[in-house]
């Protein structure tokens, strides 16, 4: 297969650390390529319909372009607008709906393989998130129709019954958005209680509307089987079936270590299964090919996101430019949940 183009960096990922690493690198006078299997901002299309953001505007800007908003913090559809505009502004070229499967040659003279042709890079940045690959439950059943493990938005499911996986922000927020258009949701939860990560304005709703009986709620509980009508689990007390027309399994996400491979990324022996790398530059075993953003972190999704991700886009454009390491703020450090 002929490479039908050729650039100095290759980015793998169009979410906002992949993009604030594209234009870092361009406006460093560099040419740069951005490379998706999905859409711009791939991710923020499948969250939750007008989701907001845990982290105010600023903490979410790429590049000096402001964001704005009505909102004291920014919605699902600011942040989609704001993406949007910045890659046009900066006219970054985009290579959406084109999946890579792998990469060839060495650093100077790398080709980035794709369901469409070939790239030429010399070095590659790979900024690809966790949102794609859901934390499977492994039960009988998961893979019915009525199973998801995102969620979108609670209207459909009006006097239904609706079991909840999970007892993080994604199921705290769904459970409340589903009692309040008018469907019966329980959670179900491995641990003794609401985690204590859930945001600090979400937890005390949570909690009050479970004490009140309007979400039911099973903790120290595990799903054993899932059917077209209901769910299965173990409780404390011994075997329950709970009537279900639709089950959120929101156990989180993972990257796609099987895609890591593939580059020729090793991972650690850690728990995390950390993707090789010097935290210092984010070069990965392979010279001239990086790491940006949460897929640093491995299973530790919660080690880095767009307010400190997207610094890394300013260390590696200065080292891909030869320019010394910039002085960054102690964002960069990672965020604590």
């Amino acid at each position: 297969m002929k490479t039908d183009s050729a650039f100095d960096v290759v980015v793998i990922g169009a979410g906002p650390v992949g993009l604030a690493c594209a234009l870092e690198v361009q406006r460093r006078g560099l040419t740069v390529c951005v490379v998706d299997k999905g859409a711009l901002v791939n991710s923020l299309i499948g969250y939750p319909t007008n989701m907001e953001f845990f982290s105010t505007p600023e903490l979410l800007e790429i590049g000096g372009y402001p964001m704005t908003t009505l909102h004291y913090k920014p919605l699902r559809e600011d942040a989609l607008d704001y993406y949007r505009r910045v890659a046009f502004a900066e006219k970054l070229t985009l290579r959406l709906y084109e999946r890579v499967t792998g990469l060839e040659g060495e650093q100077g003279s790398y080709e980035v393989v794709t369901e469409k042709g070939r790239i030429g890079a010399r070095s590659v940045i790979v900024a690809t998130g966790f949102y794609d690959i859901p934390n499977y439950l492994r039960v009988p059943g998961e893979d019915l129709p009525h199973v998801t493990h995102y969620y979108k938005e609670p209207y459909a499911h009006a006097d239904q019954d609706v079991v909840v996986i999970g007892a993080k922000n994604s199921s705290a927020k769904a459970a409340l958005q589903l009692l309040r258009a008018g469907a019966r949701p329980v959670l179900v939860v491995r641990s003794e209680e609401i985690s204590q990560s859930v945001k600090y304005w979400i937890r005390p709703d949570l909690v009050n509307r479970i004490k009140e009986g309007r979400i039911g709620c099973l903790f120290n509980t595990t799903v054993q089987r899932i059917t077209p009508t209901t769910v299965e689990v173990l409780t404390p007390d011994g075997p329950r079936t709970l009537p279900a027309q639709h089950v959120y399994a929101l156990t989180g996400y993972h990257p796609d270590f099987r895609f890591l491979t593939a580059l020729g990324i090793t991972c650690q022996s850690d728990a995390a299964q950390t993707p090789t790398h010097n935290a210092d530059t984010l070069e990965t075993n392979r010279p001239g090919l990086y790491l940006a953003g949460t897929v640093c972190g491995g299973l530790n999704t919660s080690r880095w996101f767009i307010e400190n991700g997207r610094y890394h886009a300013q260390l590696i454009a200065a080292r891909l430019a030869g320019e010394a390491a910039p002085s960054l703020p102690e964002v960069l450090q990672p965020v604590q949940l």
